[in-house]
């Protein structure tokens, strides 16, 4: 593999240039209130661009011996797949069962497998934390997170398992009760809600 690396301002311009960088009032999946959203769909419909983003990705593990990608349904999915193919390991996936994390559709691991978690935008990083559980439940060894977009500004941590992004936004965000966007009156955009 031929250096595939991106700049971060590479990144955000891509991003900027698919409209996948959104300013208004939105309500993020985590409950919290943000002024930005990154509406990732904007950047995925492109599959030159979704390729092009993952193997960048993969790049920073090249060298990690990745057995298994895995990403949490549904941005994830794509991610895993990208990655996984640049890497030239299997994709997998988690998905919800009764609103808890879980492998389905005859996905497992080995006792021991090496794996890559991908996710694509993270702002608590509660999804990943839930994947990364579900790993070491199946007896794989989550080797490191990749995040295309941390937008946590640093706060995000995974404890043991190390985590790279590429692309770091520190975005204002608040609980509903202090959202000053709230206390203005200004209405609100429901992107990226998933009803959890």
């Amino acid at each position: 593999m031929s250096d595939k690396s991106l700049t971060e301002d590479e990144v955000l311009n891509l991003l900027k240039e698919t409209n996948a960088i959104m300013d208004g009032h939105f309500l993020l999946t985590s409950g919290l209130h943000s002024p930005h959203y990154v509406e990732k769909f904007n950047v995925l419909q492109h599959p030159a661009y979704t390729q092009r983003l993952c193997e960048a990705m993969a790049e920073k593990f090249k060298d990690a011996n990745i057995e298994t990608v895995v990403g949490p349904m549904t941005g994830g999915i794509l991610l895993a797949h990208e990655t996984g193919k640049a890497l030239g390991t299997r994709a997998i996936f988690t998905e919800r069962v009764n609103g808890k994390m879980t492998f389905r559709r005859g996905f497992s691991l080995h006792e021991g497998e090496r794996c890559l978690i991908v996710e694509d935008i993270v702002t608590t990083g509660g999804s990943i934390k839930e994947v990364i559980d579900v790993v070491k439940a199946n007896g794989g060894i989550p080797v490191a997170v990749s995040m295309l977009v941390d937008r946590s500004g640093g706060k995000v941590n995974f404890g043991d398992v190390p985590c790279t992004a590429l692309l770091h936004l520190n975005v204002e965000t608040w609980t509903p009760d202090a959202c000053p966007l709230c206390q203005q009156g200004v209405p609100m955009t429901q992107r990226g809600r998933t009803g959890r």
